[in-house]
């Protein structure tokens, strides 16, 4: 009881009470169990269970553009990429992907003159981008740049790195929406890495049948999803314009403005 008095000295908090612990001995010597991984297909780099390799092309496209996929580091623990669908999709010299923030001429020296050649597109949307199919007028690309990351993930990546200023900057006409609707998109029109690529290859090679190929496992994938519990995800524009977003609004001003324009149709 408070203000009794035990008769013996005051062990104080530092002291623990008798007895302590003493139901946890033998947890430590209890065998740990190691959760294996499932085995992943080496094309597809999906699980084997539900490799999408009946969905890809038979052999790789012929392609005469190479694609160098730069890509967020973020982006390769997301189980849902379509990098390494687009990956299998074309042969291993025509798609390289680069994983990091920063890339310098001193660390990426092949990176550093792909860029500085004149016939090196980098796809980024933006006031000072040229719609893809205006840039082929004036010369034949035979590398595209794409950034691999959410919206602001590519942005820090193609503002903090000076050598992608130096290619010429395209955009993709804002023609179809994107199929990858098991993963929320900023507007109705934002694109996966892998539509991006589908489309400008498309437009690069003349040839459409590309797009559709491409986007073949893409299909595949987000209708096995589906079919297994995922759901569709509506863009932030979508959700805006209906009154269905229901996250709480955010607090930082930039961000609120943001979400502003997407409602009224302002590019962003």
């Amino acid at each position: 009881m408070e203000g009794s008095s035990s008769g013996g000295a005051d062990p104080g908090p530092a002291t623990a009470p008798s007895g302590e612990g003493e139901g946890c001995e033998g947890l430590w010597e209890l065998p740990v169990e190691h959760c294996e991984r499932r085995p992943v297909c080496g094309r597809c780099s999906r699980p084997q269970k539900v490799c999408l390799c009946p969905f890809l092309p038979v052999h790789p496209l012929k392609v005469s553009t190479c694609l160098y996929i730069i890509q967020h580091p973020a982006e390769e623990s997301r189980v849902l990429r379509t990098v390494p669908l687009l990956a299998a999709c074309l042969p291993p010299d025509k798609c390289k992907i680069l994983v990091g923030r920063r890339f310098n001429e001193d660390r990426y020296p092949e990176l550093a003159t792909v860029c500085r050649n004149p016939n090196t597109l980098i796809l980024y949307p933006g006031a000072e981008a040229t719609n893809l199919e205006d840039a082929m007028m004036s010369s034949s690309p035979s590398v595209m740049i794409i950034i691999d990351g959410t919206w602001s993930q590519a942005k820090d990546i193609f503002y903090k790195n000076a050598l992608f200023r130096l290619p010429k900057q395209v955009q993709l006409k804002p023609s179809i929406s994107s199929q990858y609707v098991i993963r929320t998109q900023p507007t109705n029109t934002c694109l996966s890495t892998l539509e991006c690529a589908a489309v400008a290859l498309s437009i690069l090679e003349k040839n459409k049948s590309i797009q559709e190929t491409i986007l073949h496992p893409l299909q595949a994938l987000c209708s096995f999803q589906l079919q297994h519990g995922a759901q569709i995800h509506h863009s932030k524009e979508h959700l805006l314009k209906n009154g269905l977003y229901d996250k709480p609004m955010p607090k930082n001003k930039r961000k609120l403005r943001r979400m502003e324009l997407l409602v009224n149709n302002v590019k962003i």
